[in-house]
């Protein structure tokens, strides 16, 4: 676990010489190129999500409830819940 981290640490201080070497109008561009890509990727997923909404046929049906039990012929001691009691004992 040790080794994983100490290779991590060394990966974003590589990185990180990397950016500090680039000169600054290099790095507002990276900085720019990234926003633009952020900007693109909110815009197709609020576009893609407006048109889902507005294409959606959400149409739920409205009906009676019917009562199981009724429906059955069962007898309403069959329904009852098959469990016996628990009877505590007192000592």
């Amino acid at each position: 676990m040790n080794k994983l981290r100490a290779n991590i640490d060394q990966w974003l201080e590589g990185l990180d010489k990397n950016w500090e070497a680039m000169p600054i109008k290099r790095q507002h561009q990276v900085i720019l190129y990234f926003f633009a890509a952020y900007v693109l990727l909110t815009a197709v997923v609020i576009f893609n999500v407006c048109r889902d909404t507005a294409y959606a046929r959400n149409n739920m049906a409205v009906e009676h409830i019917e009562n199981p039990a009724s429906a059955g012929k069962e007898s309403p001691a069959s329904l009852q819940d098959s469990l016996k009691p628990i009877k505590k004992i007192g000592l």
